[in-house]
Order: C-alpha cells, then sequence, then structure tokens
C-alpha cells in the first residue's frame, strides 16, 4: 500500500516533500511521510542505501534539506537552531562517537544535565532505574572506554532516553546486540515511547522485529516513500519484491504472529 497524508498536519511529527542529500547527490527525493503519533514506536524500513540514515539526520539537523519541512505538532524542525531543535529530538546514530573516560553511570548524568527539563537537580534515582530497566545497572561504575560494542549501544540508549525528549530517533539500535537483548530492548521503547508520550523512528533491518514490536512502520525506497502504516499492511510479499527484491511470505506461526519467510531472490526485482 502506498499511505497518502490524510492526517492532521498540526499533530505529530509529519514529514512534507522533503529532499535532502549530500553535496550535490540527493538521496531524499521529495519524501513525504504521514504524521507519526505520539505514544508510538514506527519502524523505518528499506534496503541499504534507501535513504534511512540520511532521513534520522535532516530530521536531527545533521543533514540540511533542500526543500520540504518536517514540522512537530506544526513547529517546522527544519526552521530551528541546533540548540532549540535539540530540547525536542534526541538522535542516536548506528555508530556511536568514541568512547570518553566517564564512568556509564556519570555519562548518562550529562545526558540528563543537558535536557532542558532538568531545570532542577537530576533525579539520580531515576539514572539508576533507567540503567536496571536497560540490564546495565551492574556497569553504573564502569568506564565507557572499557565496554563492548552492545554494551555502549545500551549505555547510549540511556543517554538518549534519560532527556525524555518529544521525538526519539534511533539508527539501528539492535545491531550490536544478541536476541535476549534485542527483544528486551524493543519492550523497553515501546513501554518508555508509551508511558513517556515520545514519537519513536527506529531503524530496523530485522522485519520480524517491526511486526512485533511497532506500533506503525515507514518503509522507503531510493528516497522516495513506498508505504506507510501498520506493519502489517506494509510488510507484504508485494512490498517486499518491490522493495528488497526478494520472493517472500508474510504468515502467522502458531501463535498467531506474523512472520516473515524468504523463499529466494527475485530474478528481475522491481
Amino acid at each position: 500500500m502506498t499511505a497518502s497524508a490524510h492526517s492532521t498536519p498540526s499533530a505529530g511529527l509529519a514529514v512534507h516533500a522533503l529532499t535532502a542529500g549530500y553535496g550535490r547527490e540527493d538521496v531524499l527525493h521529495d519524501l513525504s511521510i504521514p504524521a507519526l503519533a505520539a505514544g508510538e514506536v514506527t519502524a523505518l524500513l528499506g534496503p541499504n542505501g534507501s535513504g534511512k540514515s540520511t532521513l534520522l539526520k535532516a530530521l536531527a539537523g545533521l543533514v540540511r534539506p533542500r526543500t520540504g519541512s518536517a514540522a512537530l505538532d506544526g513547529l517546522d524542525l527544519t526552521r530551528l537552531d541546533h540548540g532549540e531543535r535539540a530540547r525536542h529530538v534526541v538522535y542516536l546514530p548506528q555508530s556511536l562517537p568514541a568512547a570518553v573516560h566517564l564512568r556509564v553511570f556519570e555519562s548518562v548524568l550529562v545526558a540528563a544535565r543537558a535536557s532542558d527539563a532538568a531545570a532542577g537537580p537530576v533525579d539520580l534515582q531515576a539514572i539508576d532505574h533507567l540503567l536496571a530497566r536497560l540490564g546495565i545497572a551492574h556497569l553504573a561504575l564502569h568506564y565507557l572506554d572499557a565496554l563492548s560494542g552492545g554494551q555502549k549501544q545500551l549505555v547510549g540508549l540511556a543517554q538518549a532516553l534519560i532527556r525524555h525528549p518529544r521525538v526519539l530517533l534511533l539508527d539501528e539500535p539492535l545491531s550490536a546486540l544478541d536476541l535476549n537483548y534485542q527483544f528486551h530492548v524493543m519492550r523497553l521503547l515501546r513501554q518508555e515511547t508509551r508511558e513517556h508520550g515520545l514519537i519513536s523512528l527506529i531503524v530496523l533491518h530485522d522485519l520480524n522485529v517491526a511486526l512485533q514490536h511497532a506500533d506503525q512502520a515507514v518503509m522507503i525506497h531510493e528516497g522516495r516513500l513506498h508505504a506507510a502504516g501498520a506493519p502489517a499492511d506494509v510488510i507484504t510479499p508485494d512490498s517486499l519484491a518491490a522493495v528488497y527484491g526478494v520472493e517472500a511470505r508474510v504468515e502467522s506461526c502458531s501463535q498467531g504472529r506474523r512472520q516473515v519467510l524468504i523463499d529466494g531472490l527475485q530474478a528481475h526485482p522491481g
């Protein structure tokens, strides 16, 4: 299905006619996405090179759009300076910056103090609680530069969540995590998103994770919107053939959950 922008423009996060790229090369082409609602996790899907990371960077202010807008409750994020936008949007990149010689707890404390919501003293118990929920309380006094890639990813997620943004942008947050932590993190993200009314846009490559854990899905291809809506309506045999170039089935397992089964490659994708 190809979605049309029928949602109220002033509600949630909506992208309209966004074109962006690097140098003279456009990666996103006149991209419009219906408004993403608060309290929902949206999976951002598409093959490598489709523009997923570029979209997140454009929303975070790291890539300047050539045309178009990205409106949060009617406020055009593309017109805000970096500091003002950071009060609304938190972005966690796929490749985290080089770790500094800080303890895990200290790094989350610094992130909490950077939040505009932290007008008074930071709630230290809230940091303890968040680290425990992420399963990394035992790392609180460990140094960042001594952690594994997956552990750093979890600490980065703690730094993002402690700021309680309106919009949470995560670029492949599961890439360095094992199966247990992937499930754990997605369940926690959904809880945090609902409890705090976040608009969470998460790049995922595992379509079965999107089917199980996301409230909505947006699939892009070659910098353009292919489909948007409920994950089961977006992740279909037709969309997988058109966008990923694979022959696939989407079937229900014994517990009734939808899952993707890949049968092979298309001889002529498209």
